[in-house]
């Protein structure tokens, strides 16, 4: 009767399996024409939005009669979609080179797709072309920085790049006493006033959005593990049961138990000898020994019913994690200019500080103690034993893997960014 069942479950366990893969494999196979499809709606969708509000035209603020906020949600949307092209495409090319499937329908839908991408992608010379010219990529100022972070699509057509060539960059005076001249008749225009306000705004605009999303980035993982957490748990304890042999994760957990209780009945026999009563009969010890192990028994199920739930409630954070970055790349150019300001506007000293602090609290001479403490807790968060090998291991390997890499990174970078930031940090490190 048992081989039955047994026979049974296994022809059920092996149907399933194959309903699974043939699942699996219709997904992988219908991956180009759906990435195709998902980028063929978001160019329809900017086409939509080009004729419905800006006269079948180009979205930009020359051919539509909005204002500067209601311009910048075209734009948003405009590059939201742009994004979302750009990656079903790159999709649709992988799958596409791998599974080398092949449409009618894929011709009509590329084409569309290609004239909307014409019209917003900035095409760059070929490098055969400007192989002996001097492209000047860098901004002059912190404006024409903050002009092409909040407006990312129209600073791409509207920007042109200067190419000169390495003869006509040299003049008869300094370009920055032109600079400076320059500078100095701005100041006395009529419009430098509301240049300077609409260039602090934008600065503010760009700061809170920084602010903001680094807080979101933080806090909506975080609200993900700790809601997610509650509805987990009781679903975990109920397919784990309450049976003897599903109590402890692992064998820590169970040495912990045990010693618990050892400590408990030895508990009783001190006090029983400090307090001078009559003896304890070994049926009274070994009642409350039962009632202790009960307790244990519900202590520890809880636990590892917890450690399971941290596994799939972080796995969620993650994933709230990714989507947050996945969506929000114009946030993302935002923020890296508003760290780059920050990072560059420090004083060398301060530089030096920050580098330092850094190295000795990652790999310096104490983090070993640091690392330690964390994949222990990390551990036990997860349920898992700590592997005292495998801590060392990592220990071992990882901070010379990380020292080797930050010390590249002042030898190639730093010196050539702040050579005397550089400077300071090796007299502040010897």
């Amino acid at each position: 009767m048992k081989d039955y069942f047994l026979k049974k479950k296994t022809v059920v366990f092996k149907e399933k399996i194959q309903e699974h893969l043939q699942f699996i494999y219709r997904w992988l196979t219908g991956t180009p024409e759906r990435a195709l499809v998902e980028a063929y709606r978001a160019a329809q969708t900017i086409r939509n939005l080009e004729v419905e509000h800006f006269a079948g035209k180009k979205i930009s603020s020359a051919t539509g009669n909005y204002s500067e906020t209601a311009m910048s949600y075209w734009q948003v949307q405009l590059e939201k979609n742009l994004i979302i092209i750009k990656l079903r495409l790159t999709e649709f090319q992988i799958g596409n080179s791998v599974l080398n499937t092949s449409n009618a329908s894929f011709l009509e839908k590329l084409q569309f797709i290609d004239e909307i991408l014409d019209q917003y992608t900035y095409r760059q010379e070929k490098p055969t072309q400007a192989s002996d010219r001097n492209i000047v990529l860098k901004p002059q100022n912190s404006l024409e920085v903050s002009n092409v972070i909040e407006n990312p699509i129209t600073s791409s057509q509207g920007t042109e790049m200067r190419v000169e060539s390495a003869f006509n960059k040299s003049g008869l005076l300094p370009r920055t006493i032109g600079r400076t001249f320059s500078r100095i008749q701005e100041d006395f225009s009529p419009e430098a006033e509301a240049k300077f306000v609409r260039n602090f705004r934008i600065s503010q605009n760009r700061t809170r959005m920084a602010v903001r999303f680094l807080l979101l980035l933080v806090i909506i993982p975080m609200l993900t593990q700790h809601f997610s957490k509650p509805l987990i748990e009781p679903i975990i304890a109920r397919v784990r049961g309450e049976t003897p042999n599903q109590i402890f994760l692992n064998s820590e957990m169970e040495e912990e138990a045990f010693k618990e209780l050892k400590n408990f009945e030895k508990k009783l026999q001190f006090q029983h000898f400090i307090s001078q009563a009559p003896p304890i009969s070994p049926e009274s010890i070994e009642h409350q020994v039962k009632e202790k192990a009960h307790e244990l028994v519900e202590e520890f199920q809880a636990k590892t019913n917890s450690a399971i739930s941290n596994i799939f409630a972080d796995l969620l954070a993650l994933i709230a994690f990714a989507l947050v970055i996945v969506t929000s790349q114009k946030e993302i150019l935002v923020v890296k200019a508003f760290l780059d300001n920050i990072i560059y506007g420090l004083s060398d000293s301060a530089k030096a500080f920050l580098i330092i602090l850094f190295t000795d609290t990652f790999v310096g001479f104490h983090s070993p103690h640091g690392w330690e403490v964390i994949l222990d807790s990390f551990a036990k968060h997860l349920g898992l034993p700590a592997n005292q090998s495998l801590i060392s291991l990592f220990i071992a390997t990882f901070p010379v893997i990380l020292d080797t890499i930050f010390k590249y990174w002042i030898f190639r970078y730093l010196s050539r960014l702040s050579p005397s930031a550089l400077a300071t940090y090796k007299d502040m490190n010897e």
